[in-house]
């Protein structure tokens, strides 16, 4: 069985309540139920901070047993060098998802320093974007 982590960055916590044009109407959290229940057959586990550090702290966790990383790192994704070199620590691969298409949005989005250690990125499916960084691992 595959063992994949969903990992989500700041303010991702308050999906289904912050600016629902963009991020919907949904929690991530009746999201992840959905997902749980769709990827049966995956060990799927979530976690989510607000803090860097603990996204830092959770790769080095994961990253050397799991088979996969679903990480929305949102604003972290433009700003943070550390993040980037924690994934190209470790031996897991990730695939770097965003609710919304990032290039459809300011100018300061359209760079990430996560992308060159990804395996992949997927922007701008909602939260479907989760669903297909899954199926990348399957």
């Amino acid at each position: 069985m595959k063992k994949i982590l969903v990992l989500n960055g700041p303010n991702l916590n308050l999906l289904g309540k912050r600016e629902p044009g963009i991020y919907g109407n949904h929690s991530f959290d009746s999201y992840f139920e959905q997902l749980k229940e769709k990827f049966s057959s995956v060990d799927l586990h979530y976690y989510q901070s607000n803090v860097e550090g603990e996204l830092i702290n959770k790769l080095h966790e994961v990253g050397f047993e799991f088979d996969g990383i679903v990480l929305n790192a949102a604003a972290y994704t433009h700003t943070s060098v550390a993040i980037a070199d924690a994934i190209k620590a470790i031996e897991t691969p990730v695939i770097e998802v965003h609710i919304s298409n990032v290039y459809a949005r300011e100018s300061f989005r359209h760079k990430s320093f996560l992308a060159p250690n990804a395996k992949g990125i997927i922007t701008g499916f909602g939260l479907k974007s989760y669903d297909l960084g899954i199926q990348s691992f399957l």
